[in-house]
C-alpha cells in the first residue's frame, strides 16, 4: 500500500510585493502560520516567518541595495 500526500497551498489573507532596483523581487503572503516569503522565480517558500517585520528583513538581507514594500 502506497500513501500518497497531497501538498495544498496555504490561504493567503493579505499580500506585500518587494521592489529593488530593477522592480519585483519577492512577495510576503500572509497566511495562517504567519508571514510566507517567495522570491521571483522561486515556486517554494523562502520561509515563514513570526512577524512581517522579519519576513521584510529576510528579504533585504537577501538582496542587497533599497528595498520598498507595497501591500496589495
Amino acid at each position: 500500500m502506497t500513501d500518497s500526500a497531497t501538498t495544498t497551498e496555504p490561504r493567503i489573507r493579505k499580500t506585500w510585493v518587494a521592489f529593488g532596483e530593477n522592480g519585483a523581487i519577492a512577495s510576503i503572503h500572509a497566511i495562517d502560520d504567519g508571514y510566507a516569503v517567495r522570491f521571483l522565480g522561486r515556486q517554494d517558500y523562502h520561509g515563514v516567518y513570526e512577524t512581517i517585520e522579519i519576513a521584510k528583513r529576510a528579504v533585504t538581507t537577501q538582496r542587497p541595495g533599497d528595498v520598498t514594500f507595497e501591500e496589495h
